[in-house]
């Protein structure tokens, strides 16, 4: 993977250097309406797109962003900003301010999805079967603009900014890893933002307290005795055995959840038989499970294995289950209600209040809720990307999504606003000269 990443780190390096700036435009850190027009200024708008596209051409899996991390590192490397490298592999903790405390984070995942890109377009992606289909090469766009004008204001910062460039949130538990590496030791508090088709362009949403699911993925082979198709009194049919499992599995939200309790069992996955008239050995399935609540979750877990080992049982088949890439699961992640009154009161300074929003729960898991259990307080936010003219836009983790590069600017300066004004209002006094002096002495 590191030597297939040249030709990115040239790409990446012509951006850099077309994207020398004059000196940044007049604009106060403390308005965020002013940094979102810093954002927008054509050269920083052009800059942050073709990082972005630079990206998605060239998409990388959980823990091999070799050469996504190192055009951040070269794009960290042109603003003057330090950094550590690798972090969990292919992670990047970087530092603007004065490098005491208090310390905020603001946290960009970098991983791409393993599907094939369906939309023709002169940046389509360039690795077969790979694609950045949920907009984390959009979310790492952001941070680096976010980034720029930090950097352009360190001076003026009451404290230091953490950025976190993150591998593997796809499935990977990439947050858990870097805070495993030390990435967010001494912070406070920490905010990560997410590209959003669901509304409009210029529109910032979230909630206090559960904002997305917690869950685990699950995987089980069905084994029975394959034979002639015409003669099933021969065999041993794991194809009915697993039909009957995955009717059973969604029994478990239907007739065992509390309706209150909202919860997702999804089977996705059905590999078995490869002929038409043959009866297979063995049939595997997998799926997903999604729950707002730690005890809803083990529940779930411990449910889907009993379920399935049990129903292909009755039909005379054995099951294996296994829990992949779930240690821990997923828990739900949930937002500090401190926080979100800080974020509806920045961010109506930067787009209106009437362009920031409450929005409903997702059942979509994300890795940033591993954040919470070591920081004190965390914040998820989406900002809209979804412009009617352009019609119809296909969903996230689909072959035909896209990202309107018009909401880059809005996530930058979001981030660069939320970060600048939590240190300052949450500045550390300097220590009285009597005080400084009796430490000296002890």
């Amino acid at each position: 993977m590191a030597a297939a990443a040249a030709p990115f780190l040239l790409a990446a390096l012509a951006v850099a250097s077309s994207a020398v700036w004059a000196s940044a435009s007049a604009v106060a850190l403390e308005d965020p309406a002013g940094l979102l027009r810093r954002a927008t200024e054509p050269a920083f708008l052009n800059w942050m797109v073709g990082v972005r596209r630079l990206i998605h051409e060239n998409p990388e899996l959980r823990f091999e962003e070799f050469g996504t991390s190192e055009l951040v590192r070269r794009e960290l490397d042109a603003m003057g900003i330090p950094y550590r490298h690798p972090v969990a592999v292919t992670g990047v903790v970087a530092t603007i301010g004065t490098g005491e405390p208090p310390f905020v984070a603001l946290r960009a995942d970098m991983d791409a999805l393993l599907m094939q890109e369906s939309v023709e377009w002169e940046h389509k992606s360039k690795v077969p079967g790979k694609m950045h289909g949920c907009g984390h090469d959009a979310n790492v766009a952001m941070l680096l603009g976010c980034a720029k004008i930090l950097q352009e204001h360190r001076d003026e910062l009451k404290g230091t900014v953490v950025l976190v460039f993150q591998p593997a949130e796809e499935g990977g538990g990439g947050a858990q890893k870097m805070i495993e590496a030390g990435a967010v030791e001494n912070v406070d508090a920490i905010f990560g933002v997410h590209v959003a088709n669901a509304f409009p362009i210029g529109v910032l949403e979230s909630r206090p307290g559960p904002i997305m699911a917690g869950g685990g993925v699950f995987e089980a082979v069905i084994s029975g005795k394959g034979g002639h198709a015409a003669l099933p009194h021969h065999t041993v049919d794991p194809i009915l055995a697993a039909s009957n499992v995955i009717v059973n599995l969604q029994q478990l939200v239907s007739r065992e959840a509390d309706p209150l309790d909202s919860q997702v069992v999804t089977v996705g996955k059905f590999q078995g038989g490869g002929a038409f008239n043959v009866i297979p050995d063995s049939v595997t399935i997998g799926g997903t499970f999604r729950a707002f609540s730690k005890e809803s979750i083990n529940q779930l877990k411990q449910r889907i294995e009993e379920v399935i080992v049990s129903q292909a049982s009755v039909q005379r088949c054995n099951a294996t289950v296994e829990f992949l890439n779930m240690d821990p699961f997923f828990p739900p992640t949930s937002n500090s209600p401190e926080l979100h009154d800080f974020f509806v009161r920045v961010a109506s300074e930067m787009v209106g209040s009437k362009n920031v929003r409450d929005m409903q729960p997702l059942m979509g898991a994300e890795d940033f809720a591993f954040y919470a259990e070591v920081i004190p307080f965390t914040y998820y936010y989406f900002v809209g990307m979804y412009n009617e003219t352009r019609g119809p836009q296909a969903p996230h983790h689909s072959p035909y999504f896209t990202v309107n590069e018009e909401a880059l600017p809005y996530g930058a300066a979001a981030q660069a606003a939320l970060a600048a004004r939590y240190l300052f209002e949450h500045e550390q006094p300097a220590a009285s000269p009597d005080k400084a002096k009796a430490h000296d002495e002890l």
